[in-house]
Parts: C-alpha cells; structure tokens; sequence
C-alpha cells in the first residue's frame, strides 16, 4: 500500500479521502499563503484563481514533502498531496473571510448569484527511486440560494462560514443555502477524487494503492 500524506488539517478533506478507502497521514504546511501570491505576482503579474489555488497546492505539498524526507519513520512509498480552494466571484479570488462582517458582506453579494469554487491540487511523489511532482485545478460552478438578511446573519452566527474558503460548505450547515453544482461534488468540499485519481494515474498509480487494508479485507 502507499502511504498519502496529506498537508492539510482540513476535516473535510480529510472525510472526503477516507470516504473513498484512503486513511491519509495528516501535516499542516504553515505555508504564507499571501506571501506565495505576492512574491509570484512579482514574478508573473497577478494569477488568475485557477491558477493561483494551484500554485498554493504546490507550495503546501512542497513544504511537507521537504519536512517528511527528514523525518525517522516515515514510510518509505509516500505520496504528499497539497489542496487549496478559493471561490470566483465577479472575476476577484475570495479564501476564507477575515470576521464576521466580512462573512456578511459576502453573502450579501452571493446571495441568489452562482460563482466558480476552484480547488488545487498537487502530488510529490516520495517513493524510491521516483521524482513526480504533479497537480492540476478542479473548477465546479455553484448556485446560491437567495438568502434573507437573517438567514445570512444566523449562519454567520454558527462560525461555519469564517473557517472555509467562500464563505460556504456544502456538506455542513451550508448545504441548505447551495441550491446546485455543476461540476464535481468533491471539488467543492476541498479535494476532487476524479482529479486525485487522475494524478495518480499520471504517477503509475491508481486509487487502490491507497486504499487502506481495513477497507479491502474480506
């Protein structure tokens, strides 16, 4: 089996990963995540989101694959995988919002309106003998529902919308206010499994590499 380590202490994604048969280990980056965009807006001008959430993929799988290399007991068939997601709104990136008011006037603007939710991703492939490193953007149109001033103020209420990217969950108390996707479910919740699985393809590898033994035991 190969070991996933994924960098991110995101639960959701966590969730989505062992829904499909894969118990990742878990290290956060602590990567600067404006400080990656502004020294590559220096660099290349400013990114579009698609290609911003996957430069931060990178940069976080990076900063854990450097660290993993160094540390006694880690196995030895180790892929990394770096995720991030930022919601398109109106041609501007939004992350998770900085407080409540902020949370507010974003759904204030989404409210009855659809905005592309991109989500990163990036492989580094550890194993012996091996060199991978590979990503791509899983990019799924969303529909909101038009919600009433309160309905915004009581879910802001909740916390729910400060702690991920758009302001929003659709596999937690934001469901209700996400009235279609078009496009991959698992994008939206932080981690695209087509997109995974396509990656590993890429590698030589398939989703049943991962697949923890619990899982496949008769």
């Amino acid at each position: 089996m190969t070991s996933l380590l994924l960098a991110s202490a995101s639960p959701a994604r966590r969730a989505t990963l062992r829904s499909a048969g894969v118990e990742p280990l878990v290290e956060v980056s602590g990567v600067d995540e404006d400080a990656v965009l502004a020294s590559a807006a220096e660099r290349f001008g400013v990114l579009g989101t698609a290609d911003a959430v996957l430069l931060l993929a990178q940069a976080k799988a990076q900063a854990v694959a450097e660290r993993a290399e160094g540390l006694d007991g880690a196995p030895d068939d180790l892929l990394v995988l770096g995720c991030d997601s930022l919601l398109e709104l109106d041609g501007s990136a939004y992350g998770k919002p900085a407080d409540a008011a902020d949370a507010v006037d974003r759904w204030r603007r989404m409210r009855g309106r659809s905005g592309v939710l991109h989500t990163g991703h990036w492989l580094v492939d550890l194993r012996p003998g091996e060199a991978g490193t590979i990503g791509a953007t899983s990019s799924t149109l969303v529909h909101f529902a038009d919600l009433s001033d309160a309905e915004i103020d009581a879910y802001v209420a909740t916390g729910e919308p400060l702690e991920v990217a758009g302001a929003f969950t659709v596999d937690g108390l934001g469901g209700p206010f996400v009235t279609g996707i078009e496009g991959d479910h698992h994008g939206v919740v932080g981690l695209s499994l087509p997109v995974l699985r396509d990656l590993l393809v890429q590698l030589g590898l398939t989703m049943a590499d991962l697949w923890s033994p619990r899982d496949t035991a008769g």
